[in-house]
């Protein structure tokens, strides 16, 4: 069924998947993680920061803290949900996502790939290897907006307008095909990273997104072996071949 939706909408929402005791193994993780980096990193949080990422690589961690969250990435709860999108998926990194300093910052829509491929390419790249956002709720949030089948389709006139600020518009305007999904604690949201799509701030929007992505050689360079467990490590990992 995930598989269906998400080939012609390019994402899945599945409602209420973690159970309490599954995140609140990871929330003081996450908790601390954040905290360190607020203290290493406000002066960007206060002019435009809204998430951070490498947590299983972050210093401030503890070898059995990383351990936790390799486990909860490379979960059965989780992987079950991925392989019914993409067969066999590899880890790529983790991203923590918050609300901004300044509650009146505006949000943007976007396509991941934009930042690192120019136009033409960002449109081949709509036929290539998926790029899986899985994004785990630890609070209930706004979620995020997105354009239903731009992972595969390029842009509408407006929708490039908007998303490359031209003729005077903003990144931020409201767009005629934008979709809201609002997650709840627990709420598992799959997307494509390639689709347009948007995060909306609000409430205590604190969300774990753990990226897997199509095997594919040109995006391994992506991968960084810092953010993977170590060979010990693997050996107690139920679904270690994620990180091969």
């Amino acid at each position: 069924m995930e598989n269906n939706f998400f080939a012609e909408n390019g994402y899945y929402h599945v409602k209420g998947l973690y159970t309490e005791s599954e995140l609140s193994k990871v929330r003081p993780i996450l908790d601390k993680f954040h905290h360190h980096w607020l203290q290493e990193n406000q002066p960007f949080y206060q002019s435009r920061g809204i998430n951070s990422s490498g947590l299983t690589g972050a210093a401030c961690l503890s070898v059995d803290e990383k351990f936790a969250l390799f486990e909860f990435v490379s979960a059965n709860t989780l992987l079950k949900q991925v392989k019914g999108i993409v067969a066999d998926p590899q880890f790529m990194n983790t991203q923590l996502f918050f609300n901004p300093y300044n509650s009146k910052q505006a949000n943007y829509w976007h396509r991941d790939m934009q930042y690192h491929l120019e136009l033409d390419a960002q449109k081949a790249a709509l036929s290539g290897p998926e790029v899986l956002h899985c994004r785990v709720a630890f609070e209930d949030e706004p979620g995020i907006e997105l354009i239903p089948g731009s992972h595969k389709n390029w842009d509408s006139n407006e929708e490039l307008t908007v998303r490359l600020e031209q003729q005077g518009a903003r990144n931020s305007d409201s767009l005629t095909r934008g979709k809201s999904v609002a997650l709840k604690k627990g709420d598992l949201l799959i997307f494509s990273a390639n689709m347009i799509h948007r995060g909306l701030y609000g409430m205590n929007r604190f969300a774990l997104d753990i990226l897997y992505f199509e095997r594919h050689s040109s995006l391994n360079e992506f991968v960084q072996t810092g953010f993977l467990p170590t060979a010990e490590q693997k050996q107690q990992l139920k679904n270690a071949m994620v990180f091969e």
